[in-house]
C-alpha cells in the first residue's frame, strides 16, 4: 500500500526511537476489540512487554473484524495492537489453564475486558489472580459501572456514548442527537486506564503490593464532558447541543465556514473567543471589513451572539471565496484562532505527520509496509517507535521459553495437543 512520506532513514519513522519507559514492565493481555486493546497498545509503545492471550487457530475476534482487503489480519487489528506480543492458549484445557496462570505468575499487570461474568467463568477472577501473584495490578473494563442495575449488560462504544452523555451534548441544536467521530467510550476508557495503571505500578514499586483497578465505560465517557458538568452546575439544566461550537456555544462568530472547492471538509473553524475582545477586531481586518469596527450591532460579544447569523454571513462571505489553508494562514497570522477541517485522508498524505513520528510506517509479514498513527507523546524530543501487530501465536516460543523456561521439546508437545 502506499507509504506516501516515507523519510530517509529507511523505516519511515524519522522522529522515532524506541521508549523504554515501562521495560521489564510485564503485562498478561486477555482484552479484545478497542476499549482493553487500547490501553495496552499505549503501555507497550512506552516499552512494556505487553502478551496478547488468543485461543489457538483463530485468536482474537478482531483479527478478522470489519475491513480485510487480504486473507490476513484486519486493518483494524494492526491499529490496535502494534508492539505487542502475540501467544495462543487453548484456555479450556488444563493445560492452556496452567500456562496462563504460569505467566500471570510472573506479570506485573493482568487486563481484561471480556463481556460481564466470562473471567470469574472463566476460572480467573481477581481473587485466584490474586493468590497466583500479590503483587498483580488486576485491570478490567466493563461497560456499565459495578453494582448499578446495568451492570450485566453488553456495551460498546456508543452505548457508553449515549448512557455516559457524551451523545446529548453532540449535535445541532434542536437535532437528535449524535455519536461523535471518535471512540471516547472505546479508546477514550482505554487512555484513563493506562494512566491508573501507571500510577498502581508506581505504587507497586514502593509496597510490594497489587490491586484492583476497574473502570466502566459508560463513567470514563462522563469524564470527557466535563465542561457540560460545569454548565449543569452553573445553570441548574441540562446542557444542550450546539453543534460545532463549543458547549454553551454563546460566542460569535463560533463555528465551520465554507471555503472554496466545495468539498465536504472545504470548511475552517473560526472562534472570536468572548474573553478576548479584540479577535473579532482582527478578523474584520483580515476579511476586508474594517468599516464594521465599533458598530454597535457586533461590537460586543453579546451583541454579536443576538446577531448571530448576519455575523456567521459576513464571515463566509469570506472564507467562500478562498482555499481552507488559505484562509487558516491569514486568519492564524493576524492572531485570531482558526483551523482547516481536515479529513483522514489529507493527514494519512501529510508528509510532516511521518517527519514528527506521529504516523510511522511498519513493516508487516502479511500486508507488508503500512502507516498507522503511533502514541503522539514525545520522549526527550522523540515519538515511541511503531512496531507491528504480532501474527497469531508469533510469540508463543519467545514468551513461553522466556518466561517459562520451557525447552523446544515442551513447546512441540503443547503443539501437537493443540493446547498452543
Amino acid at each position: 500500500m502506499s507509504t506516501n512520506g516515507k523519510t530517509s532513514n529507511g523505516n519511515g519513522n524519522g522522529n522515532a526511537h524506541g521508549a523504554n519507559c515501562l521495560s521489564g514492565v510485564r503485562i498478561v493481555d486477555l482484552s479484545q476489540f478497542e476499549a482493553g486493546p487500547s490501553c495496552t497498545e499505549s503501555l507497550a509503545w512506552l516499552g512494556a512487554e505487553v502478551v496478547k492471550i488468543e485461543p489457538p487457530g483463530k485468536g482474537e475476534q478482531s483479527r478478522r473484524a470489519f475491513a480485510r482487503p487480504t486473507n490476513a489480519d484486519s486493518w483494524y487489528f494492526l491499529q490496535f495492537n502494534a508492539n505487542k506480543k502475540s501467544v495462543t492458549l487453548d484456555l479450556k484445557s488444563d493445560e492452556g489453564m496452567e500456562l496462563v496462570k504460569k505467566l500471570i505468575a510472573e506479570a506485573d499487570v493482568f487486563i481484561e475486558n471480556m463481556a460481564p461474568g466470562t473471567i470469574e467463568r472463566l476460572g480467573l477472577g481477581y481473587d485466584t489472580v490474586r493468590e497466583l501473584n500479590p503483587k498483580i495490578i488486576y485491570a478490567q473494563v466493563k461497560g456499565f459501572g459495578e453494582g448499578t442495575p446495568y451492570s450485566g449488560y453488553l456495551s460498546f462504544d456508543p452505548i457508553a456514548q449515549a448512557f455516559g452523555g457524551i451523545m446529548s451534548v453532540s449535535g445541532e441544536s434542536g437535532s437528535r442527537p449524535v455519536k461523535p467521530g471518535p471512540g471516547l467510550g472505546d479508546t477514550g476508557t482505554g487512555m484513563l486506564l493506562a494512566i491508573s495503571i501507571l500510577g498502581a505500578l508506581y505504587q507497586a514499586k514502593g509496597t510490594g503490593k497489587g490491586q484492583r483497578i476497574q473502570v466502566a465505560m459508560e463513567d470514563a465517557c462522563k469524564h470527557y464532558i466535563r465542561l457540560a458538568w460545569a454548565f449543569t452546575a452553573g445553570n441548574n439544566e441540562a446542557c444542550g447541543r450546539y453543534g460545532p461550537k463549543a458547549l454553551g456555544g454563546r460566542t460569535a462568530p463560533q463555528g465551520v465556514f465554507k471555503c472554496k472547492g466545495g468539498g465536504s471538509n472545504d470548511y475552517v473553524y473560526i472562534m472570536c473567543h468572548a474573553a478576548v475582545g479584540n479577535h473579532w477586531d482582527r478578523l474584520l481586518d483580515v476579511i476586508g471589513r474594517g468599516e464594521l469596527h465599533g458598530d454597535p450591532r457586533y461590537d460586543t460579544p453579546k451583541a454579536r451572539y443576538e446577531n448571530e447569523k448576519e455575523v456567521n454571513a459576513i464571515v463566509e462571505a469570506w472564507t467562500s471565496q478562498h482555499d481552507k489553508y488559505d484562509v487558516m494562514k491569514a486568519v492564524g497570522d493576524a492572531g485570531v484562532p482558526c483551523s482547516a477541517v481536515r479529513d483522514t485522508l489529507e493527514m494519512y498524505e501529510d508528509a510532516d505527520l511521518v517527519r514528527r513520528g506521529i504516523m510511522q510506517v511498519a513493516d508487516h509479514p502479511e500486508h507488508g509496509e503500512i502507516k498507522m498513527v503511533g502514541w503522539p507523546v514525545r520522549h526527550d524530543g522523540h515519538t515511541p517507535q511503531l512496531k507491528p501487530a504480532p501474527l497469531l501465536g508469533q510469540h508463543n516460543d519467545d514468551v513461553l521459553g522466556g518466561w517459562l523456561g520451557m525447552s523446544v521439546g515442551d513447546l512441540a508437545s503443547l503443539r501437537g495437543k493443540g493446547v498452543i
